[in-house]
Formats: C-alpha cells, sequence, structure tokens
C-alpha cells in the first residue's frame, strides 16, 4: 500500500474519518491497528521485524526505567540511614553511594547495550547478510577458493532503518534520562509503527512525538484543510516533477556507455531534482497525514539547495536523520573515553590543531561510514558517505584561509559571491549523488570523468532528450512545476506560506488554489508506461 495508491488514499480517507468519529479512548488504539494493517499490505512477514524490534526496545526501556528509580530509592535510603547513624560508613557512607551508583549506572549501561545490539542485529541481518557474504565472496576469489558462499533469499522489511533507528533512539534517550520509559506496551508500539512515518521518514523522538500521538484530537476544520493543502503538495511535487522526469534519469543510467560526458552532468542535475522533489513530497505527504490528524512531526528539510557549503547541506537535508547521528553516534564517540585519550596522544605527538581534532575527525569519520551504509548495503553508498566526509573536513581546515580571503576580497553580502556558494555546493552535491545513481563504484568514477573527455554538449539540442521518454509536452510541465516549487520555497524563506495564505485570502480562495493544483496533480500527474508513480526512492533505505 504505497503513498501514491489508490487504496492507500481510500485508506486515509477512512482512518481520518473514524478517528475524529470514535470515542477518545479509541483514538490512538485506532492509529496503531491502522499502522499495523498499513504494514501488513507491505508484507505480513514484515511485523515480525517490527514486533521484535518493538519488543526489544520496550522491554530494554522498562528494565532501565525500573533500575533508575529502585536505585535513586536506595540511594536516598542509604543517604537517611547515614543520617540517622543506622548503618556504617563502609554500607552507607559516601564512598559506598558512589560504588552504589556507578555499579547501577554500569547495570543500566548494559541493559542498554544488550537492547541497542539486539534491535540493530535484526536490522544487519536482513540489511548486511547478502552484502557480507558478496564481500567475503569477492576475497575468496582473489584467493582462488574453490567454494563460494551463497545468497540468502532476505525480502527487506518497509522502513526498517527508520523504525529501528527511532525504536534506538528512545531507548538511549531512557537510559539518559530524558524522559521514563512507556509502561504501555501499546502505546509504545504505535510510537514506533505509527504509519505515516514508516516509508521515510521523519525519525522522530519519543519525547517530541509521544505526547500529541496518545492524546486523543477533536476535529477542527482549519486543522484537517492544514494537513490536506501539504498533503497535495507532497503529491503535486512526486507525481508532477518526480516520477516525471524519473523515466530520463532511468534512461540514462540504464545505458551508461550510450550517455557520456554532457549526458553525465544532466543525469546529475535531473538526479538532484528528482530525488528532493521525491524525497521531500513524501515528506510533505507523512507531515500533512498526522497534520489531519491533530499530530505535529518534526520538518525535515529547510530549503537544502540554498545551503552556501555541504556542512549547512546535511543541516537542511533530512534533518531528523542527521540530529539523530550527531546526537547518538557523534557526540558520544567525540567525548568517550579511548577519544579522550587519542586526543590526549595527538596533543603530545602531532601538531597541537591536529591533535585537539582527532577525536572530531574520527568520530565524523565514523558518523559518515555509518551514514553511508544505512543508506544502502553497497560500496557505493559507503563511498558517497565517506566522499562527504572529505569535502567537509577539507572545507573546515581550509577556515582560515577561506577567512583571509573574504577579508581581502570583501565578499560579506555579496549576491554574486553567495550565488557562487550556492552553485557550487549543488554541483559538489550532485556529483557525489552520482554514486547513487551509477550504484557501481569504478563505474562511476569513469562516468565523472567522461565529463571532461567526451565533448559532446551539443548533442544537448540535436532532439536527443526527446528520446529519453520524456516528451517536448512533459519538459514543459516539467519547467513549470520546478518554477513552482522554486517560487514557493523562496516564499517560504520568510514563514510558511500556508500561514500566509491563510492571512491573506479567504477560506473559499484557498480551497480554489488547492483544487486547482489538485486537478493539476490528477492531470499533469506522470501515470502509466515508463513511470513508476507506487514506490518513493527512500523506500528502499
Amino acid at each position: 500500500m504505497f503513498f501514491t495508491s489508490y487504496k492507500f488514499i481510500g485508506f486515509v480517507i477512512l482512518l481520518v474519518s473514524l478517528y475524529y468519529v470514535l470515542p477518545k479512548k479509541a483514538k490512538w488504539p485506532l492509529l496503531l491497528l491502522g499502522s499495523y494493517v498499513f504494514y501488513y499490505f507491505a508484507g505480513w512477514e514484515c511485523l515480525f521485524y517490527i514486533l521484535g524490534v518493538t519488543v526489544i526496545t520496550y522491554v530494554a526501556g522498562l528494565l532501565i526505567s525500573k533500575n533508575k528509580k529502585a536505585a535513586d530509592a536506595r540511594f536516598s535510603e542509604m543517604k537517611q540511614l547515614e543520617k540517622s547513624g543506622e548503618g556504617s560508613p563502609e554500607e552507607v557512607g559516601k564512598e559506598a553511594r558512589k560504588r552504589f551508583k556507578e555499579a547501577q549506572k554500569k547495570r543500566r549501561r548494559r541493559i542498554m547495550a544488550i537492547g541497542i545490539t539486539l534491535a540493530l542485529l535484526i536490522l544487519a541481518v536482513v540489511k548486511y547478510t547478502n552484502f557480507t557474504i558478496h564481500n567475503i565472496n569477492s576475497i575468496l576469489s582473489v584467493f582462488h577458493a574453490p567454494k563460494r558462499i551463497d545468497f540468502l533469499t532476505i525480502a527487506l522489511p518497509m522502513g526498517i532503518s527508520f523504525y529501528t533507528f527511532q525504536a534506538v533512539g528512545y531507548v538511549i534517550d531512557v537510559y539518559r534520562d530524558r524522559h521514563e520509559a512507556q509502561k504501555n506496551f501499546f502505546k509504545y508500539a504505535l510510537f514506533v509503527s505509527f504509519f505515516p512515518q514508516l516509508v521515510q521518514g521523519p525519525i522522530s523522538r519519543y519525547g517530541d512525538l509521544s505526547k500529541e500521538l496518545f492524546t486523543p484530537h477533536t476535529f477542527k476544520g482549519c486543522v484537517v484543510e492544514r494537513g490536506l493543502q501539504r498533503v497535495i503538495w507532497g503529491y503535486f511535487k512526486k507525481l508532477v516533477i518526480a516520477d516525471r522526469i524519473l523515466p530520463a534519469v532511468n534512461t540514462m543510467i540504464g545505458t551508461p556507455e550510450n550517455f557520456k560526458g554532457a549526458y553525465v552532468f544532466l543525469v546529475m542535475m535531473f538526479y538532484a531534482l528528482e530525488l528532493y522533489a521525491d524525497f521531500t513530497g513524501g515528506i510533505d505527504i507523512t507531515i500533512g497525514i498526522a497534520e489531519m490528524l491533530g499530530i505535529p512531526v518534526k520538518e525535515n528539510f529547510e530549503r537544502p539547495f540554498f545551503s552556501k557549503n555541504i556542512a549547512e547541506y546535511w543541516r537542511r537535508w533530512h534533518i531528523t536523520m542527521g540530529t539523530w547521528f550527531t546526537d547518538y553516534i557523534f557526540y558520544p564517540i567525540s567525548v568517550s573515553g579511548p577519544m579522550l585519550k587519542l586526543s590526549k596522544w595527538g596533543r603530545a605527538h602531532l601538531p597541537e590543531k591536529m591533535g585537539k581534532r582527532l577525536p572530531v575527525y574520527l568520530a565524523s569519520f565514523i558518523v559518515w561510514f555509518t551514514t553511508g551504509i544505512w543508506h544502502g548495503a553497497s560500496w557505493n553508498f559507503i563511498v558517497w558517505g565517506l566522499g562527504n566526509f572529505v569535502v567537509i573536513m577539507i572545507s573546515q581546515e581550509l577556515e582560515p584561509l577561506y577567512a583571509k580571503f573574504h577579508k581581502k576580497v570583501n565578499t560579506d553580502g555579496s549576491v554574486t559571491y553567495k550565488s557562487f556558494q550556492i552553485g557550487r555546493t549543488i554541483l559538489l552535491m550532485s556529483a557525489l549523488r552520482l554514486f547513487d545513481c551509477y550504484r557501481d563504484v569504478p563505474l562511476t568514477f569513469k562516468m565523472f570523468g567522461t565529463m571532461f573527455t567526451t565533448w559532446n554538449w551539443g548533442s544537448l539540442g540535436n532532439g536527443t532528450l526527446l528520446h529519453l521518454g520524456v516528451a517536448r509536452a512533459d519538459y514543459v510541465i516539467l519547467a513549470l512545476g520546478t518554477i513552482l516549487m522554486f517560487v514557493v520555497s523562496m516564499i517560504g524563506r520568510s514563514g510558511s506560506v500556508r500561514d500566509k495564505l491563510a492571512k491573506k485570502v479567504p477560506l473559499a480562495g484557498r480551497w480554489a488554489i488547492f483544487s486547482a493544483l489538485l486537478l493539476i496533480v490528477i492531470v499533469f500527474g506522470a501515470y502509466g508506461l515508463g513511470y513508476d508513480a507506487s514506490q518513493f526512492i527512500y523506500n528502499q533505505f
């Protein structure tokens, strides 16, 4: 049941209608039932995976929370016993309390580690088993070993990376005492499985989502209208833009030997547009559906193609994933005991600046390696992730030179230079995304090189573009749709476009605007042979 199917649209209409009709106590159970029905249609066997992750992390959170409460109670009791003189210093004194506190924290850390390991093990088995087998076989072939390991037939459950990370984040937050564990298993199961987020995120935090998710919301026309507007806008980006340009991208990357040089640059630009419209369109649908139910969900994008460097780009693109990696991987690693020892060693044996930043380099490397392999179990994604790491690290190390240049040339506030920075960032990110397009590391480097060795830019104007599966009329619709998306993004820099419409345009006018947008989606949406209006790109992750 994909977001773009009629079945899904009917499912959402029915669920939203029932949500506002049923009694308050039945609202969150309806969402849980609806989420599992939605997931059932993705494959009934996938239910075992999400249930497994849910049970493991629920039990881990509960055990951590119970231990924390029991330890706090015992700690207070030890203090009272010391004050009253009823216990010996060895049993209840300051040092005894300190040892007790450290021992209990170590126990909670052990529970957390076991819960996280088991949850991630499920993800690793279904997503990385065949990748591991492939690499083992490659090593065996180097040594001419006669035997090879057979690949396993394992279906990748929809959204497993998203709900696993969401559940792991919950366990870590319980351990950090940011919130208590949820005692009601079914409420926790709803947090993990909330259906709009299952396809491609956002990756929500329990503290952000739980309160509104379990609160019964009453019907408000303005709330449903607002959510519906976001949903329609998402379908516009997905069906009118992303799926319209998809055949051209598939044609060029499907036969790379026929599309070198200028066409590789075209792949870069087309794929950047397709990915952005596809991913943000899906997130718009997710957030819109949640809004229709009165449930706010974190924004996942903030006009990333207006970024002036790649570090800024990643603060604006897939925001919830970036903050997840920062909070749960980068910071814990960079301030861990081994890293502090490494920093001390680095300051003693390396140049001071490099020694201080050594933990940052290593933690960043781990984060970007993990980011790459999270996106897909193949070397092209790993190289893509490490490519981002290299560019960001070089940029950070050259910041003093940049500062001198800006001071000398006086680029502050220059529209021309800001435009250059934005264009440079788009080109860098699009070039790195070629690893995603061609899915083969040597081929990607080869195709990238042809942009400088095969000079065939003139062929772009000889009619070849009309033989990529996209007709002339499609290019016109695509151009107009992209312009509209850009204009809306520009308007949105100073605040929500929907808020501005609500203030300045009467209800009838707003309905006319979004009815027209819906009509455009229905009439000009890309459907049928050559198009794929069912899958979102991030489904595979």
